[in-house]
């Protein structure tokens, strides 16, 4: 039988976790599964065991697991991974696939397009004195942060060359006020805020007290912001396409294999289970920085 759990990556605000459990209802109702799921990577429960025991116990045999997950990078081609290999030693007789995340997808361009349409009264051919911010989550791996580049030129296109720029609200560069002075320079007399998450949660709360900073700092300036994602029906066309893909073993994406995750597990430490509160003291990124400098040879 065959069964599909997606997987959240979790929040500290129940809001968010609620978002993504209601979400996954919705999407039940298009998917021909017999069985679907919900596991979070972190912060939230049902963990993906938790999800995939879920599975199995209702009689699956065939197990996809789908990120639901912007872009990859640090945990669909680690963590979730490492925790698909665990289910696949305690269920020998259960076959399970890993689904791609929903990364440059056209149903997304089309999204953004919408929401600046509808939220924003951009017009579809753009408007010369506005620029757009596109905000993402940042990541260590720099090949997720490219997604983001390649995004925001696609809208570009769709919005006859509107004027659209990246920024990451952590771990990396530009920043969202860096993002903000540079359009400011640029000479945008409006700039409209993209987060691009999926639900509320903490980083919407973060993007909140910026946008009332930027209206203090620059007064001149006319700022405003689109809701995250949210549950738009674009998005569950294109998670039902994830999942009848790891389904019939069609995903491209292959971590079963890959060397800097079987490097990642074995001098990493990332052997232990992700669905902590992360209150202890170590981060992801000074994980990834020491895994290069070993690489390297920077470090014995």
């Amino acid at each position: 039988m065959k069964a599909v759990l997606f997987i959240g990556h979790g929040s500290r605000k129940r809001e968010g976790n609620e978002n993504i459990l209601s979400f996954v209802e919705k999407v039940k109702q298009t998917i021909d599964v017999p069985i679907v799921e919900t596991g979070f990577l972190e912060f939230a429960a049902p963990t993906i065991s938790d999800g995939i025991d879920a599975c199995v116990k209702r009689g699956a045999d065939n197990v996809a697991l789908v990120p639901i997950m912007f872009f990859p990078a640090g945990h669909s081609k680690i963590h979730i991974p490492h925790a698909m290999d665990e289910a696949k030693e305690k269920y020998p007789n259960v076959r399970f696939t890993y689904g791609r995340p929903i990364g440059i997808h056209p149903e997304m361009v089309n999204i953004l397009q919408e929401k600046l349409a509808d939220e924003t009264m951009l017009p579809e051919e753009g408007d010369a004195d506005t620029a757009v911010l596109l905000v993402g989550r940042g990541s260590s791996d720099a090949d997720a942060n490219s997604e983001l580049f390649k995004l925001s030129r696609l809208l570009t296109e769709k919005l006859d060359h509107q004027v659209v720029e990246i920024s990451y609200i952590g771990v990396t560069k530009p920043t969202v006020e860096e993002g903000v002075n540079r359009l400011s320079r640029l000479g945008a007399k409006r700039i409209i805020m993209v987060p691009y998450f999926f639900f509320s949660g903490i980083l919407v709360d973060r993007m909140d007290e910026k946008l009332s900073a930027f209206e203090t700092e620059y007064p001149g300036l006319d700022f405003s912001m689109t809701k995250p994602i949210g549950f738009h029906p674009r998005l569950e066309i294109i998670l039902e396409e994830r999942a009848k893909e790891a389904l019939q073993g069609n995903a491209s994406l292959n971590c079963d294999m890959c060397q800097y995750r079987l490097f990642a597990v074995e001098h990493m430490g990332i052997d232990h289970h992700h669905h902590h509160d992360h209150d202890h003291p170590h981060s992801h990124n000074e994980d990834k920085e020491e895994a290069v400098q070993t690489v390297k040879g920077e470090r014995p």
